[in-house]
């Protein structure tokens, strides 16, 4: 789901150059989802209203991050990440 998300922004903002997706894991406690793209437009989340059909997206990455997400911009595009916490195994 946050990588659909994360690739439709892209797309929806004119990303026409380059698009990279990883999954990076940066900690043992933390997965890392990756979008990077040739777009220096930033992804802002909405207020979508229960009549729109779209402009959800980043909320929902918001709420299945629980806030663990940014966007790091550079000279020709920008990285979108959103952080994942792994559960620890039962013991």
């Amino acid at each position: 789901m946050i990588v659909s998300e994360l690739t439709t922004n892209s797309v929806k903002t004119g990303c026409q150059t380059r698009m990279v997706v990883a999954v990076r894991r940066p900690t043992d406690q933390i997965i890392r989802i990756i979008v990077g793209d040739g777009s220096r437009s930033m992804p802002a989340m909405v207020d979508a209203g229960p009549d729109r059909t779209s402009g959800r997206g980043l909320a929902i990455v918001h709420r299945l991050t629980r806030g663990r997400w940014g966007v790091t911009l550079l000279p020709l595009g920008k990285i979108v990440h959103a952080d994942l916490a792994v559960a620890e195994p039962p013991s």
